[in-house]
């Protein structure tokens, strides 16, 4: 795995990270990279790098979007999130709701993810669900499938309609996927669904992603215990050496 690869790996994570893992990175790197280490270097937030995987609580996230590109107009309309605790889907913790877009949405996309015109209408507004979404979330760390989209969103969103950054640390079920998977070359949810026997149901609906990429995530939880990775920091160092 390339130095660049592993720039992005820790772009998801944005957190306080050990000094051993940064040294293995010193050397042969561009000015920004080692900028960019630096300022790593000098993040006071939160350490969970170091919580068990047993231990660790994650939000899974899904959005569904009028587009791509939130600088042009984009929004989110839908959002779904639930909570796992290392493997294990807490069921009970889920957060669902439409949002109020005030522009009109393609026809392509109602019918694909099966929300009308009329729904988003009497919808709550996009300031209060995402109000409510960084109150359910808290500080704990997002798990998304092709997270940077959720990224590109939350961090636009969160700053348009408050004025302050996103701050969550934003992980792609990618990132152990290719751990676990090296040889694998799966990306859309359904393909991954598939190959791990995860039987697809409610798709292209916020907190049914959600759902399934929960699952995914939990069977990456328990693959990546049994070969001995104990926390992200194991990843991280695992990653470096690569």
């Amino acid at each position: 795995m390339g130095l660049e690869s592993i720039i992005q790996y820790l772009k998801d994570i944005q957190g306080k990270i050990n000094v051993n893992i940064i040294s293995a990175f010193h050397g042969g790197q561009t000015f920004q990279q080692k900028a960019f280490i630096r300022q790593m270097e000098k993040d006071d937030s939160k350490n969970q790098l170091m919580i068990p995987f047993s231990e660790l609580t994650v939000a899974i996230v899904d959005i569904e979007t009028t587009g791509f590109f939130p600088e042009k107009g984009d929004v989110i309309f839908s959002i779904g999130a639930i909570k796992m605790k290392g493997a294990n889907i807490l069921e009970k913790q889920t957060y669902y709701s439409l949002l109020n877009t005030n522009i009109p949405i393609a026809e392509d996309i109602l019918k694909l993810t099966r929300i009308t015109e009329t729904d988003l209408i009497f919808a709550p507004s996009r300031k209060q669900v995402l109000h409510d979404f960084f109150a359910f979330i808290q500080d704990v760390p997002l798990v998304a499938h092709h997270s940077t989209h959720e990224r590109k969103f939350f961090q636009h969103e969160s700053w348009k309609l408050f004025r302050t950054p996103f701050r969550n640390r934003i992980m792609d079920t990618s990132f152990l996927s290719r751990v676990i998977y090296p040889e694998l070359d799966l990306k859309t949810l359904d393909e991954c669904c598939l190959f791990h026997k995860i039987e697809i149901k409610n798709r292209h609906h916020a907190l049914g992603d959600a759902i399934l990429t929960a699952k995914l995530w939990s069977l990456y939880m328990e693959e990546i215990q049994k070969r001995g990775f104990k926390t992200l920091c194991d990843i991280y160092e695992y990653l470096s050496k690569q």
